[in-house]
Formats: structure tokens, C-alpha cells, sequence
């Protein structure tokens, strides 16, 4: 299934607006998960987002409590919208898998983002964040409960979402520098997502 996984960028585009609409009505379920992730991150902290669509809701509620959110999206329309809604952050069209900033954050989240890539390029993206994380800082992001794949719907087009084993994570981040801080499979508290919340060793 990984050639729907290579759609997925093109899919987002397409249906930004209508994605982005159902953002800013649904519920702020991510309030709690976010408030754990900021409470590992200094004041005033720089935060990157990755795959942080239109910024809504998390990247304009790190912006209102004084973050400097760097928001990062394979979507040109996408990152207009931040820019439209956000215009004091900075706001990049790149792709995750080959982000290559030279700089360093005090905190990175992949929320409801590093889901939709496949299990290798999962893999790949623990060395992203290492080389983007300064020491100590968080890294938050959702996965699947279990290994294996799975599609899902976006304005009737298939959505493609994948996970490792909770094992495997748990390596990848112990091979690059992280100690798990939190870890919730399917929250009910969340929408039933299942989150990683880990720490880069000083």
C-alpha cells in the first residue's frame, strides 16, 4: 500500500480547505497531550511542527502561549493558510522525509502527521528529529496502536495511515538519543489516538 502513501501530499492539497474547516470546528482534544509536550519545553521555547497543515488548532495555541512555532508542510495550500492565520510564525513548504533546516528546536511534534508515511520512511524520519532536536528537547507524535496499515477516508478519497510495533518505536527512539516521557496507545481521551511523548538526553 505504499503507493497511497506517495499520495498523500497531493491529496492534502486538494482538499486543504475542506480538511482545514473540519479542524477548526471539531473539539481541541489535543489540549491535554499538548499542555504534557510544552511542560518538557522552556518558555518562549522554538517549537517545529511537521506536517502542521493550516495550524490549527496546535500550532496557534503554541503561538498564544508564546512559542515560536516553525510550521513545516508538503502542502503550498496548506502553508498559505498558516501563513494567513499566522503570519507572525515561520511557515515552510518542505517534505519531512528530507527536511534538512541546519538548526536546532526545543521541541517537535508530528502530530496526526508521521502516520500517513510508510514503515520505512517511519524508520528514516528518527534521525530527522534527531538532528533537529536540541538537548532536552520533546518530541510528541501519533502512530497506530500495533505494526500495519490502514486506509482511511479524506472527502472520499482514500487516506493512507501505517504504524510500527510499540517495540520498534521504543528502539528507534533509544537508537537516536530519546527516552520515552509518556506513551498512551489509543487514548479515549484524544479521539482514541495513540501518542508518543519522549525526551533527547542533555
Amino acid at each position: 500500500m505504499s503507493a497511497e502513501a506517495d499520495r498523500i501530499i497531493g491529496l492534502y492539497e486538494r482538499c486543504a480547505a475542506a480538511w482545514t474547516s473540519a479542524r477548526e470546528t471539531a473539539r481541541f482534544v489535543e489540549r491535554a497531550w499538548l499542555d504534557r509536550f510544552r511542560a518538557l519545553v522552556p518558555d518562549g521555547g522554538a517549537v517545529l511542527d511537521l506536517g502542521c497543515g493550516a495550524g490549527e488548532p496546535i500550532a496557534r495555541y503554541l503561538a498564544a502561549i508564546g512559542h515560536a512555532v516553525t510550521g513545516v508542510d508538503s502542502s503550498p495550500a496548506m502553508i498559505a493558510m498558516f501563513k494567513a492565520r499566522l503570519p507572525a510564525q515561520e511557515a515552510l513548504v518542505a517534505d519531512m522525509r528530507r527536511l534538512d533546516l541546519d538548526r536546532q528546536f526545543d521541541g517537535l511534534l508530528a502530530w496526526d502527521s508521521f502516520f500517513h508515511l510508510d514503515h520505512d520512511a517511519q524508520r528514516a524520519m528518527f534521525p530527522v528529529f534527531r538532528a533537529h532536536a536540541r538537548p532536552g528537547a520533546a518530541l510528541m507524535f501519533t502512530s497506530g496502536p500495533e505494526h500495519g496499515e490502514a486506509i482511511g477516508q479524506l472527502e472520499g478519497e482514500p487516506l493512507y495511515h501505517a504504524s510500527l510495533a510499540a517495540a520498534e518505536y521504543r528502539q528507534l527512539l533509544a537508537d537516536n538519543g530519546f527516552e520515552v516521557a509518556a506513551h498512551k496507545a489509543e487514548d479515549p481521551e484524544c479521539g482514541g489516538r495513540t501518542v508518543w511523548l519522549a525526551r533527547l538526553s542533555a
